[in-house]
């Protein structure tokens, strides 16, 4: 269902009052607000301007935001955001794959095993195995496995929890590992186990709608014992594991992978390259990843006693990052355009090279008309290569599946070595070169502009970077301005601005957040009541507190249509947040009948919005699979119907949400069985009865055609036949 759909008059059902659209108003000309009301405004904001559905803003954001934002547990409606794999390697899809509006998983037909699954070379597993350094957990593992033949091991992102699933098996001596696809659905794993030896199945994307079970595991094992093979499937740590108690891997610690490949290259210098001071220091800070400790055990191996080598090892890492981006800006033999290019790359990192070319050009004029106003800038048709100027970046280019509205289509993608040297070189340019920030500011307001969802998201992503360097001067000369445009655009651009520089800890965002929400001017109210919507579900912490922003604006009333749209929207993106959502319910219940009027029909809009979405991670799976197993979840959610339903104001979109859920039950063998437990609760009064029994009877199926079976099925839930004796 649409929001618009959700809102649309109704067709005649018992107990509903039509909902009006507001009319089409005028951009206000020059908002100021009133001396006389601090929250009153002079030039009130547009009444219908055409705004994106909060929900696909969100999709939007997280689409494109550089993973590092995110982190590895960070989840987006029950699936995983920077723990999925949104990247594409070799034209394989990975993750979850983002078109437009809708999320659209690339997991096989159901029930089928895809064919994409062969043997791993004898020698690349040799050739890992000859480093490999095991442990405490990996022995715990191998044990498991020994015994029960399926092992799920779980592990946060890049503890090197895929080598060690290829470990697992070839320390069992089978004859043959053979790599499973990650599209295989869990409920079609034993089919793909038909050939002895060993099999892995590396980062398996779980979601609410996709779990691994238990029932999963030991048709698998069943499989496993008559072909005499064995399984591991890695996992990011998750909740999507019902039944199942996975076997948890920590990364080594890095001073053993460092051993390990010394003793495979220099093992009669092991002991005295382990005592240098540069890596006695890179060992001391124990949240060393193995690919990172990998990598300067490679350098160590290089190491020749001379004062030059000794200084490339302690020059390893972040301070090796720093040192390259102040060379890369500070050096006057580095060209304008050659520092644009570095500069545009560093916002478009992980995206196609083609992009962060393009709008290098544009960031070199600004430049050049800064450095020389008096002459007019000019940018040479022809330059150098991409391999050059890669080169330079030390980043590589490779072609890869680029998601777009129309299917993937390739792309030459770009990438600095280091992930850190994105965040670095921008924080450098924002606090070392200030000369620079006219250029850059200019260049930031053109690409907040664009009509590419990408170029507008890394606009946010770069200046919630600078935010978190200079939050003063970075609200001053971007943020308020987009904060309090007259377009949507900007104001979209502002929130995710403010959302991206609260997940990176910019200090007092929070508070700023707060203070907006009730402030003089409507576009700041609307960039923070927008920002809190998308806050909740990134960080579940915060949606308390989101909440009470919302209400605390609700309170004072919100001054247009526009504005109280905008306060449902966000209300109802904090029902996303995670494994928070059963206190959510609670909060809005609690809303219900504690508060000011204005409040309770913010909690019903929102409740209403937020249940009229059937989208992957929506509120209907996570309590057909969770929360209708929870008493006082349930107890929440019939409360929040019932009243929704019962509310003249609300009655017609509770009534399209529910259309929305007897769908979604008519896919899902769960959500049907939700409905039937939820459905009697919200009978209280005759007239519940007569609503309902309308809505399910009138009801048309998804393509148009007459009442759907299981509204039918729903109607002897809601009429069950007496009781002979």
């Amino acid at each position: 269902m649409t929001a618009a759909a959700a809102a649309a008059p109704d067709g005649g059902a018992p107990g509903a009052a039509p909902s009006k659209q507001p009319p089409p108003g005028q951009p206000p000309q020059g908002p100021q607000a009133s001396a006389e009301d601090p929250l009153s405004d002079a030039g009130m904001e547009p009444e219908a301007e055409g705004t994106q559905e909060a929900r696909a803003a969100q999709r939007e954001l997280f689409a494109h935001t550089p993973g590092f934002f995110l982190g590895d547990e960070a989840r987006f409606g029950g699936s995983l955001v920077g723990g999925a794999q949104h990247g594409v390697s070799g034209g394989q899809v990975t993750g979850d794959v983002y078109l437009g509006g809708r999320t659209e998983i690339h997991y096989g037909a159901p029930g089928t095993t895809p064919e994409t699954s062969g043997e791993i070379p004898r020698e690349q597993i040799e050739e890992l195995a000859a480093v490999f350094a095991d442990g405490p957990a990996f022995t715990t593992a191998l044990e498991r496995l020994r015994e029960e033949r399926v092992l799920v091991l779980s592990g946060a992102h890049a503890t090197g929890r895929n080598a060690a699933a290829l470990m697992l098996v070839h320390r069992l001596g089978v004859p043959a590992v053979h790599a499973l696809s990650p599209e295989t659905p869990p409920a079609a794993l034993s089919g793909a186990l038909a050939r002895p030896g060993g099999h892995v199945l590396r980062d398996l994307p779980l979601s609410r709608n996709r779990p691994l079970r238990d029932t999963h595991l030991f048709a698998a094992r069943d499989q496993l014992a008559k072909a005499g093979g064995y399984l591991v499937v890695t996992v990011e740590n998750s909740p999507h594991l019902p039944g199942v108690t996975p076997c948890p891997w920590a990364a080594p610690p890095a001073e053993d992978v460092v051993r390990a490949l010394l003793a495979r290259r220099r093992p009669a210098d092991a002991d005295a390259l382990l005592a240098l001071p540069p890596v006695t220091d890179f060992l001391a800070d124990a949240g060393r990843h193995p690919a990172e400790a990998a990598a300067f055990a490679e350098a160590l191996s290089a190491y020749d006693g001379t004062p030059e080598s000794l200084a490339r090892l302690a020059d390893f890492g972040q301070a090796a990052v720093e040192k390259q981006c102040r060379d890369w800006l500070g050096d006057p033999d580095t060209g304008l355009r050659d520092k644009a290019f570095l500069i545009s790359l560093a916002v478009f990192d992980q995206a196609p090279y083609v992009l962060a070319a393009e709008l290098a050009d544009s960031l070199f004029v600004h430049f050049e008309r800064l450095q020389h106003p008096d002459t007019p800038p000019t940018i040479p048709v022809f330059g150098p290569t991409a391999e050059d100027r890669l080169a330079l970046a030390r980043a590589d280019g490779e072609i890869r599946q680029e998601q777009t509205d129309w299917g993937p289509v390739p792309q030459f993608m770009a990438a600095f070595h280091d992930e850190r040297t994105p965040q670095v070189l921008l924080t450098e340019v924002w606090t070392s070169h200030p000369s620079a920030r006219p250029a850059v500011v200019e260049w930031l307001r053109r690409l907040a502009r664009d009509g590419r969802p990408l170029v507008r998201t890394r606009a946010a992503a770069a200046t919630a970077l600078l935010a978190a360097a200079d939050l003063p001067s970075t609200m001053a000369l971007l943020v308020d301005g987009w904060a309090t445009a007259h377009a949507v655009g900007p104001r979209v651009t502002a929130a995710n601005t403010l959302t991206l520089a609260q997940l990176l800890g910019a200090p007092v965002v929070l508070r700023l957040l707060s203070q907006w929400c009730n402030d003089g001017h409507w576009g700041r109210r609307w960039t923070a009541i927008r920002a809190f919507g998308l806050l909740a579900p990134l960080r579940p912490d915060l949606a308390g507190p989101a909440l009470d922003a919302l209400a605390s604006r609700a309170r004072v009333a919100a001054s247009s249509q526009a504005e109280q749209n905008n306060l449902t929207e966000s209300a109802a993106l904090l029902l996303s947040a995670g494994p928070r959502r059963g206190e959510m319910l609670a909060e809005f219940v609690r809303l219900l009948y504690r508060d000011t009027p204005a409040v309770r029909d913010l909690a019903l809009a929102a409740f209403a919005r937020a249940c009229d979405n059937d989208e992957d991670g929506s509120l209907v799976g996570w309590y057909a699979e969770t929360g209708m197993y929870q008493a006082d979840t349930a107890r929440d959610m019939a409360t929040l119907w019932r009243t929704a339903l019962g509310d003249r104001a609300h009655t017609r979109p509770a009534l399209d949400a529910l259309q929305t859920w007897v769908h979604v039950a008519a896919r899902r063998a769960d959500a049907a069985r939700a409905l039937e437990l939820l459905l009697p609760a919200l009978v209280v009064t005759a007239e519940d009865r007569k609503r309902l029994d309308h809505e399910l009877r009138t009801m048309r199926a998804e393509d148009g055609s007459p009442r759907p079976p299981m509204a039918g099925h729903l109607l002897t839930v809601l009429h069950p036949a007496p009781v002979s004796n």
